[in-house]
């Protein structure tokens, strides 16, 4: 059996000089304690897998072998596959501890299968909510003279958050899909209130699983249509066009905001 255990947000993994993998054994490698949750989660290459948290490391230090590493940064040891498989578990896990008591009447709820709780006084059940996000590439296209000269090539807009955990790098406009509106009309506002700026012809890309902590990021391309960059401060820090010959540094390739800004480099 694989055991996926979280420390906070960081997942333990077996080491073997420059390889991880998921801890696999018959008993779980870390003890667990009689009010453990073990999250059951789907089978991985025909093996049966589990999910379960704990608070501390164990006294004695963790097992032989094992080391701790950020949910991010293990996507760049784990195959991708079982990366998705260790988010669903940092998912799954954080809507358990969430999600003790009834929101309706207060009482214990009770898990009633792998994805579901039941209220144990009135009956209620719940899901793991997701939280959808947008996310949007804008290309503003190349200045082309009478005589079919490029004046100015074809740019990118991209944003600095003040919420990135690092401080050097530029991204793409995003924000979570507010209640009653589509997601199409979430690009157009986020873009509005974050830069000011009009766009069109609004494309559907993509979509990423983002359990940090549940989430799921929906990628979009569009064209700017006009107006002048004017960012919202609470929210952005720095932002411009970008042509393809200066790209400052950009996120890494575990998101799909650089999955969005490759594509459009390598065309």
């Amino acid at each position: 059996m694989y055991y996926f255990i979280f420390i906070c947000n960081n997942i333990i993994l077996q080491q073997d000089g420059n390889k991880y993998s998921v801890p696999q054994a018959e008993e779980p490698p870390i003890a667990v304690q009689p009010w453990t949750t073990l999250q059951e989660l789907p089978d991985f290459n025909g093996e049966k897998c589990t999910a379960y948290s704990i608070t501390t490391p164990p006294k004695d230090g963790l097992p032989l072998g094992m080391v701790t590493m950020d949910l991010r940064a293990s996507f760049h040891v784990l195959s991708k596959d079982m990366y998705l498989l260790a988010g669903k578990a940092q998912e799954l896990l954080y809507w358990d501890s969430n999600t003790k008591f009834c929101g309706f009447c207060g009482a214990p709820m009770k898990r009633y299968t792998a994805i579901s709780k039941r209220c144990t006084n009135c009956g209620k059940e719940i899901w793991p909510q997701v939280a959808p996000a947008i996310i949007v590439r804008i290309i503003r296209p190349a200045v082309v003279g009478d005589g079919g000269d490029i004046i100015e090539p074809e740019k990118i807009l991209l944003v600095h958050a003040r919420n990135f955990r690092r401080k050097d790098y530029f991204g793409l406009v995003a924000g979570f899909v507010e209640t009653g509106e589509t997601l199409e009309e979430c690009v157009v506002r986020e873009v509005q209130e974050e830069t000011q700026l009009t766009i069109g012809n609004i494309k559907y890309f993509g979509s990423q699983p983002w359990p940090y902590p549940c989430g799921i990021m929906i990628g979009f391309t569009a064209e700017y249509v006009s107006g002048e960059i004017s960012l919202q401060d609470e929210e952005l820090s720095n932002g411009g066009w970008f042509s393809k010959d200066n790209i400052p540094n950009i996120p890494d390739k575990m998101s799909i905001a650089r999955k969005l800004i490759d594509d459009w480099l390598e065309k």
